[in-house]
Formats: C-alpha cells, sequence, structure tokens
C-alpha cells in the first residue's frame, strides 16, 4: 500500500488517490510508517502511512468501523500496534510517549468527566494529573471556550454542547501544539458548529496542529488543508481537499440534442470525457472554457439552454471513493 505523498496509481487498483505534492516543506508534526493493528483475524488497520505537516488542519475519514478510533489509540500509545510505528513531533510513540503526551490535547467523541463536580473544578483536578495547571490558565480556556459565566455550575447540569466545549477547554489545558479531536461539534447547535470551526482554523493559525476526526464532511471541507480517507483500515484517497474536489473542472449543460452534443464534444481533446447523468450532461472541462464549449455546439445546431459548473462536494467524494 502506498503511502500518502507518493504517486497516485489507477482508481480501479483498490481505489488509491495520492496526495502527491501536497505536503509543504514544514516540519512535520504526526507521522505514522506502514501502521497495522490485527485483533484476531479482523485486520482493523492495514499498512497505513501519512504525514501531517505543523499548523496544519488533517481530516481523518471513513465510514463506521473503518479504523479511525484504533488509530487514534495507537497515536496515543493506548492500543499497541501489530506491526509499523507512529512518530510525534520527530519522536516514536513506543519509546518517548511520557515526552509526547504533555505536547497533545485529545477531545475523544463522548467526553467523560465528574458529574458532581463543576466545570471549573473538573478542570483544576485534570490540571493536577498534569502536573498543575494555574488558575489564570483555567480561566482562559474557559473564556475561549465561552464557559467563565457557568464555570462553578455541576457538570451533571451542562447541556451536550456545553459539555462538548468543556472537553475541548480541557484539551486546551497544557497549551498543546497537537491537538486530537474526535467529533468536536457533537452535541453543537449550528450556531455552536459555525464557532467551533472558527475555532479551528484560528489553531492553525497559530501554528498547531490539528487532527480532526468527523462524520460531518460538509464541516471538515470547510477547515481541513488535507484529508485521508481510510475504508476496513486501507487508505483509499489523501490529498488537498481542493485536489481531491477538482472544483470547476467538471460543466453541466442541458442541450437541443444531447446524442449530436456527446458525438461533437466527445471529439475534443481537451475535454476528458462526456456522460449523461438524468437529462443533464456532464463534460470533464474546466468551468472557465464554458463558452468555447458552447460554441463548439452551435457551430453545428446544438444549443445550450444551461451551463454551469459543477462542484463535487467532499460528501459526494467520500460517497465515491468508499462505495457507502
Amino acid at each position: 500500500m502506498r503511502r500518502c505523498g507518493e504517486e497516485a496509481v489507477d482508481k480501479d487498483s483498490q481505489l488509491e488517490y495520492s496526495c502527491a505534492n501536497a505536503m509543504s516543506d514544514s516540519e512535520i508534526v504526526l507521522c505514522t510508517k506502514h501502521l497495522s493493528k490485527s485483533f484476531g483475524t479482523n485486520r482493523a488497520v492495514d499498512d497505513l502511512s501519512i504525514e501531517i505537516p505543523r499548523g496544519e488542519v488533517f481530516g481523518f475519514l471513513g465510514p463506521n468501523g473503518a479504523g479511525k478510533t484504533t488509530t487514534i489509540g495507537m497515536i496515543l500509545g493506548l492500543i499497541r500496534p501489530t506491526a509499523g510505528e507512529v512518530e510525534v513531533f520527530g519522536l516514536n510513540v513506543k519509546n518517548h510517549l511520557a515526552k509526547i503526551l504533555p505536547r497533545i490535547g485529545v477531545v475523544m467523541e463522548t467526553p467523560c468527566f465528574y458529574p458532581y463536580l463543576s466545570g471549573w473544578d473538573n478542570l483544576e483536578v485534570l490540571g493536577q494529573v498534569r502536573g498543575g495547571v494555574g488558575r489564570d490558565r483555567i480561566r482562559h480556556v474557559l473564556d475561549m471556550m465561552d464557559l467563565r459565566s457557568r464555570s462553578q455550575d455541576k457538570f451533571q447540569t451542562y447541556s451536550s454542547g456545553m459539555k462538548q466545549r468543556l472537553a475541548v477547554a480541557c484539551a486546551l489545558l497544557n497549551d498543546p501544539e497537537l491537538l486530537i479531536f474526535d467529533e468536536p461539534t457533537n452535541g453543537l447547535d449550528p450556531a455552536g458548529m459555525k464557532e467551533m470551526r472558527e475555532f479551528i482554523t484560528g489553531l492553525a493559525g497559530e501554528g498547531r496542529t490539528v487532527f480532526l476526526s468527523s462524520h460531518l464532511l460538509h464541516e471538515v471541507e470547510q477547515v481541513c488543508h488535507q484529508v485521508a480517507i481510510i475504508k476496513r483500515g486501507i487508505l483509499i484517497a489523501c490529498g488537498g481537499v481542493g485536489e481531491l474536489l477538482k472544483r470547476g473542472r467538471m460543466l453541466q449543460l442541458r442541450v437541443t440534442d444531447r446524442d449530436k452534443a456527446i458525438r461533437l464534444l466527445s471529439e475534443v481533446d481537451w475535454i476528458s470525457s462526456v456522460a449523461m447523468e438524468g437529462d443533464l450532461m456532464l463534460v470533464d472541462a474546466p468551468s472557465e472554457r464554458a463558452a468555447e464549449v458552447s460554441a463548439i455546439l452551435a457551430k453545428s445546431d446544438v444549443f445550450v439552454y444551461e451551463i454551469m459548473a459543477r462542484e463535487e462536494t467532499l460528501e459526494d467524494f467520500f460517497l465515491e471513493v468508499t462505495g457507502e
């Protein structure tokens, strides 16, 4: 299996995609090398190789049971790999976990705190576990998550969104360089989701690195620099979001004579493909050449009465490559 960053192969060859040239020359914060994990005969993660540079938001996607949580567990040293390695900040997790963990903040899907303690007391206790966190830092992270006014209320009285925001505040206590978020928008309303998107983008702007696992693909599309998609533990797609979606490459048309239009456009060397989707004609050509497409058809008395660029979404791409 090729690593994220190596040359792509044909789509029909296990649907492998590359992110060639997607990696910058900046420092690699998180790297997996041929990482695999088996539970008995079940291969949960299979030869996974990815690299994440500093200051990027990296989306880690896959259907349920794809191996995302197992991968996160191996990154954090909670699960021992069957084969391969994980390096964080250039250090091997197996040998240097105690040096790595203080520099990481983690938010898992379901946050767990002491229900009878206040939000403040929960952060204070967990801060002590990490070696001690000052009151000013606790105030700061509560302010960042807009929880200061409810900090003295018991955790069990918090809404789902407040619980999620407290989990993010907890992840920020040690001022981490790498944040691992597993479904960070769980329980948030639309306004809260928007704030979380802006917050994650701001973290990257500060030079932090964010490893984001989420099922909300429209959210991932808006914040991630790169994405990796796994299915049954195998990397099937990886690259910059814009590169994978090929924005503006597809034109959709409605014409007066579809059969004749297909024949005419199929003979144009800069048009990669022509296909039908219902009554829509899909032409694989740059959007800036839409006028040329129309002119070619008009010369042969085929007239376009609708033409526009078709932009594939990350959700479309995800469903295509995973077959879900």
